[in-house]
């Protein structure tokens, strides 16, 4: 029995993306990873094909979808073996604080550009001094009359180069508790007192552009603040579940990329007369890492049925993300290995895979942190 149930539209969705992808994304991500990043125009195209931000209600000109246009397109996407262009970051992590907290004014100003590609989002909260630890961050926001005043930085910022519109987290020095004086602000990267800094040289994913962001006396109209005054980190913590599942969607379907692609590699590569796949360890190896992907995939599909249908989930999906970035990482790592010397050359498409796996287990929130919070809600 399918575990989820895909519309004759969710089909036609992913038919049309595929087809786009192949086109317009795929034969140009060499060129992304040595340029260090992805063009706008990249972007915009994915906007114009009606890629971007599929949960958008139509008068602000998205398609009003639900979670599954989601998951498709983060499939799809991590089948171009392309991470640069960082989709699910912009259309299913942040782009969904404009649209749940955002005024009337901000949903009406903003979210059309999103739709289309001509704006680039980000979230800034990990800090130099503050990574999963929200309570730390030191970024402040102090209002004068109709105004708020950002000072701070931030750094490991996704999408830093390209962002036209960020969400930044930042406290009311003058309030005490650190949960209680956290807001979040939409900040256009054109204000005056914001700017960019350091574009990020990484281990993997070189054509996603991660940068360090600064805010000196940086001044936005308060209405740019999204929901109520000190209301921050509640907000975060609504989202961060949607977050993390979309992490372990492109863990599992990345691991899913890379064992299809060795399996193919260790029937057509032979040695000693027979191929790879012939051998009883390799074979071994195969099947034990086909287990853990096919586990991996039915853990996550239930997961995104359980939230299509607004379940409480954040146990699983913290769950979910630590197990199924660790699994993506062994596999990689094991797959590597059965590339034997072909591992070792930079064309093997497992050695950028490779790379780009480890900082799965890093964003959104350590797996470290991912098993305190499900022992937090076990009650343990």
């Amino acid at each position: 029995m399918e575990i989820l149930n895909y519309s004759k539209d969710h089909n036609e969705f992913r038919e049309r993306l595929r087809a786009f992808l192949e086109k317009e994304i795929t034969p140009f991500g060499d060129q992304w990873e040595k340029d260090g990043i992805v063009p706008k125009s990249a972007w915009q195209k994915m906007g114009q094909g009606g890629f971007l931000c599929m949960d958008v209600p139509a008068e602000y000109g998205g398609m009003g979808g639900d979670f599954l246009y989601a998951f498709i397109a983060a499939e799809e996407m991590t089948q171009t073996w392309i991470t640069g262009l960082a989709t699910p970051l912009h259309s299913d992590i942040v782009v969904p604080y404009i649209t749940s907290f955002g005024s009337e004014e901000i949903k009406k100003k903003y979210l059309p550009g999103c739709v289309s590609g001509d704006i680039v989002t980000a979230v800034a909260m990990t800090e130099p001094g503050a990574g999963s630890d929200l309570a730390s961050i030191a970024t402040t926001a102090v209002e004068e009359g109709e105004e708020v005043v950002i000072d701070g930085s931030k750094t490991f910022i996704s999408n830093g180069l390209n962002a036209d519109l960020v969400v930044v987290a930042a406290k009311d020095p003058a309030v005490e508790n650190p949960y209680e004086a956290l807001s979040l602000f939409v900040v256009e990267t054109q204000t005056p007192g914001f700017s960019t800094g350091r574009h990020l040289e990484k281990m993997g994913m070189w054509s996603q552009d991660t940068a360090e962001l600064f805010f000196s006396k940086c001044r936005i109209p308060r209405k740019n603040r999204l929901g109520e005054k000190g209301m921050g980190f509640l907000m975060l913590m609504d989202k961060l579940q949607q977050e993390r599942l979309v992490c372990a969607i492109m863990a599992v379907t990345g691991a899913e990329r890379i064992l299809e692609w060795t399996v193919d590699y260790c029937k057509q590569t032979t040695v000693s007369g027979k191929p790879l796949s012939k051998s009883q360890a390799v074979q071994f190896a195969l099947v034990e890492l086909s287990t853990d992907v096919k586990l991996g995939r039915t853990f996550v599909e239930k997961l995104v049925a359980d939230h299509v249908e607004k379940k409480d989930i954040i146990i699983e999906t913290s769950m979910a993300k630590y197990w199924t970035t660790e699994m993506l990482n062994r596999v990689a790592n094991r797959c590597l290995d059965l590339c034997g010397n072909f591992g070792t050359l930079e064309k093997c498409k497992i050695v950028r895979a490779w790379r780009d796996a480890k900082i799965m287990t890093i964003f959104a929130g350590t797996n470290e942190v991912m098993k305190n919070i499900a022992a937090k809600f076990m009650g343990l």
